[in-house]
């Protein structure tokens, strides 16, 4: 390597090493570290042009899976097109009130957190476009996992721009993206305030028939008796991760890089699925009284961001599709209940298991059969992240006993979906093996102009 060679190694390393100190300043105050270089012993002319090109700019071979999204109509697959748009706006953090606001600094895919769920089967051609109004503060890319194609794809996309690209959803599961790193020095501040959401890819061959393990008693004696039930299955999303904020609501890297988290989150909400006033009146006969230890989003005056419960009914075919999108582990584990499947990459992982370990940027698909009617409460297993948020609490059956007590229609004893529905951002869409909700309520962290739209698309 010669003399020159050398010299424009060194600022590349360097870069890697305190990137966030050299280039997040273009970004955000929040990004700036403490720390110190010699910036004497640099190529000062190759960090300028890292600097002016916002980050490094990686060259990777293309993988197979892409795509060119010219000529798609002949290739004799099934399209899908996938519209983000990348917005900052304020959204509500745990203790805000009509009355007292209380929010953070989002950054969102279409308004909302996390952003919208793309479902398709496995060999469908996903075509993604984004678009950053011509009236956001900074850039914004989009990393999607579920993509084989070389990293330069994801590249930013300034405001008053739009991008696109094309690829084959090769492999089944679930899939994360978000903000990406390509030329965005502050990725972890996009993502970690709000810019994720997840890609389904349905197996081509569809889901298989779920094994439950039981015991039955014949002659006397106690014997396996394993129960076999449909692929189609009542289906939910659950997406974990953390904030990291200042007092005054702003991303704090400080606290990110130390693991020190304000809230863990649950499809963006600190306990957003747990009772409210309505379901508090229901069982205790007292709206003013609690039922949870916590209840931070109970008032119907907070629209989409009140509270909201899972419903299923009992010996049902549930299936949970699951994606840690943050820093900290997620051991997640449903009180009262077994794991009945754990499936990856469309292979089963484990039949029947307590509680399963998905780390960063992990996924599974989970199925389970509720055997009693009762209260369950799916949770990350790790104390500090159940206290902080954590908690989504699932009711089966009708373990209160609201029909007969309140006079309610028969189909409500199977689930209170029949009567107060499921919550609209915990229920992914619709595949080919899907049972059908019997009711959906507006839930979500979305803007109030998001919240119109889904009310909309939903006929709520």
């Amino acid at each position: 390597m010669n003399t020159s060679q050398l010299r424009m190694l060194i600022p590349v390393v360097a870069v890697a090493a305190v990137g966030m100190t050299l280039l997040g300043s273009t970004y955000t105050q929040t990004q700036i570290s403490a720390q110190a270089i010699d910036v004497d012993s640099f190529d000062l002319d190759a960090l300028q042009a890292i600097n002016d090109m916002h980050g490094l700019n990686l060259q990777m071979p293309k993988a197979f899976a892409q795509m060119d999204c010219e000529g798609l109509d002949t290739t004799g697959r099934t399209i899908q097109n996938f519209e983000l748009v990348g917005t900052s706006v304020d959204l509500p953090i745990m203790g805000h009130t009509v009355d007292e606001p209380k929010t953070y600094q989002a950054m969102t895919f279409n308004g909302q957190v996390p952003g919208p769920t793309v479902r398709v089967t496995q060999g469908d051609v996903i075509r993604m476009n984004l678009t950053i109004p011509a009236d956001e503060a900074v850039p914004h890319g989009n990393d999607m996992h579920a993509s084989q194609i070389s990293g330069a794809n994801f590249d930013s996309v300034y405001p008053g721009d739009s991008k696109s690209y094309c690829y084959i959803a090769e492999v089944p599961g679930v899939f994360k993206y978000h903000c990406s790193g390509v030329h965005i020095a502050a990725m972890d501040q996009h993502v970690l305030s709000g810019m994720y959401g997840i890609a389904i890819v349905d197996p081509i061959d569809g889901y298989k028939r779920l094994v439950v393990e039981k015991t039955a008693v014949e002659n006397g004696q106690v014997v396996r008796d394993r129960q076999f039930m449909s692929p189609d299955a009542l289906e939910f999303q659950l997406q974990y991760n953390q904030l990291y904020l200042t007092e005054s609501g702003a991303y704090d890297m400080g606290a990110m890089m130390k693991h020190q988290n304000t809230a863990t989150v649950v499809n963006g909400f600190q306990f957003g699925y747990v009772p409210n006033d309505t379901h508090d009146e229901l069982i205790l006969g007292d709206a003013s009284r609690d039922i949870f230890i916590a209840q931070p989003w109970e008032t119907p005056d907070l629209n989409q961001y009140q509270s909201q419960l899972l419903f299923v009914e009992t010996d049902q075919h549930v299936r949970f599709f699951v994606e840690n999108q943050g820093n900290e582990p997620v051991y997640w584990h449903i009180v009262g209940e077994i794991l009945d499947r754990v499936t990856q990459g469309g292979r089963v992982q484990s039949g029947p298991t307590e509680t399963w370990l998905l780390g960063g940027s992990q996924n599974m698909v989970v199925d389970v059969v509720f055997d009693e009617p009762g209260v369950y409460v799916a949770v990350n297993h790790d104390y500090a992240a159940i206290f902080s948020g954590a908690a989504t609490i699932i009711v089966a059956g009708d373990p209160f006993g609201l029909v007969e007590k309140h006079g309610l229609p028969e189909p409500v004893s199977k689930s209170y979906a029949y009567a107060l529905g499921n919550p609209s951002d915990a229920i992914p869409p619709t595949g080919p093996q899907s049972i059908e909700h019997p009711m959906i309520n507006l839930h979500g962290l979305y803007t109030d102009e998001q919240a119109a739209t889904i009310s909309a698309e939903l006929g709520l």
